[in-house]
């Protein structure tokens, strides 16, 4: 506490400008490192410019913004925050993927209690991982300094896509047909969904702490939560234009995702014994005693995107996914009804 009358500055209030540039000088170069064809301007400006494709006839822009909810709290705990940013992009590419969009460029926004530069590079770095990954450019972002918001060394993610498709090409429910195919493509784990539960079931009842091995897996249960969420465009971008409709399986889990791919009249049946629930999943639901409903609607259960697609083009969709190393499987059909999903 200051003396009455003593002169304030910024720092005195918890806020480190020095460090604020500090972090600034740390990212240039992970910012640089994404630029791609369409970027213009240079690192630090007031705002990001990017060129729309060449060639581009009547394009949409389709944009979307999300966070990683408390897997944050995860990547604190286990000291390892260079993961939570690559998260971070790959689920929002997969939101536009699923209306058939390629990414443009990325934007991010990171908040903490205490700034201190390594965790900023940290974070930031794995943003521009998942940029590189795939093929947008980040072109801003905000790194904010908020003492008395978040307690140190907690902190904020929050990421904003925009990428672009022709529009003629947007896929969507209209275009399913009755008799499509559902394929599921496989999680590379928790995604960012489902965090709190998991780390309740993990923290009262197995009692693990990050550096612990998790029973079944042979690693950590820091390696086990935080898996990067897996991006689905190099799996689909070369088949976009045999796929109807997408359902990217995050919170809500399959039956609050895959609905928002179906029209009125149809209901996609999901057949469960097409695929084996990972042991990651099972265990978390045999310590917490989760009934299986809540559990299909708390996590992916290893399902983490659905593309529906005509029994003609199946094989191309099955195809692509193996030579992305995405394990992809015939998952279920569709049948007259009235936008279910029906797990069977």
């Amino acid at each position: 506490m200051s003396a009455p009358g003593q002169p304030l500055d910024y720092r005195s209030a918890g806020v480190d400008l020095e460090a604020a540039e500090a972090s600034k000088d740390r990212l240039k170069a992970l910012v640089e490192s994404t630029m791609t064809a369409g970027t213009r301007g240079k690192f630090g400006g007031f705002g990001g410019m990017f060129r729309m494709p060449a060639g581009a006839r009547a394009p949409l822009l389709v944009s979307s913004a999300d966070g990683v909810g408390t897997k944050v709290k995860v990547a604190v705990e286990a000291g390892r925050l260079d993961t939570v940013g690559h998260d971070l992009v790959n689920h929002c590419v997969n939101d536009i993927l699923v209306q058939g969009a390629s990414p443009l460029f990325f934007l991010d926004y990171v908040a903490f209690g205490k700034l201190e530069p390594r965790n900023v590079e940290a974070v930031v770095a794995g943003v521009a991982a998942g940029c590189r990954e795939n093929g947008c450019a980040l072109v801003g972002g905000e790194t904010a300094e908020m003492p008395g918001v978040y307690t140190p060394p907690d902190f904020d993610l929050a990421g904003f896509i925009v990428g672009w498709v022709e529009e003629d090409a947007v896929l969507g429910s209209e275009r399913v047909r009755p008799d499509d195919v559902l394929i599921g493509m496989a999680s590379s784990g928790l995604h960012t969904n489902g965090y709190s539960l998991a780390r309740r079931i993990v923290a009262d009842r197995l009692k693990l702490g990050p550096h612990d091995a998790f029973p079944g897996l042979g690693t950590s249960t820091a390696d086990a939560l935080l898996a990067v969420h897996r991006s689905y465009l190099p799996a689909l971008a070369p088949v976009l234009d045999r796929v109807h409709a997408m359902a990217h399986i995050t919170g809500g889990g399959l039956p609050g995702n895959l609905n928002r791919a179906l029209p009125e009249h149809l209901d996609a049946v999901v057949d469960t014994t097409t695929w084996e629930v990972p042991p990651l999943f099972r265990a978390l639901g045999d310590a917490g005693h989760v009934p299986r409903e809540e559990m299909f609607r708390t996590f992916n259960m290893g399902v983490g995107m659905v593309a529906l697609v005509a029994p003609a083009h199946a094989e191309a969709v099955l195809a692509a996914a193996a030579s992305a190393s995405v394990p992809a499987w015939r998952l279920g059909h569709l049948t007259s009804g009235s936008g279910r999903v029906i797990l069977s």
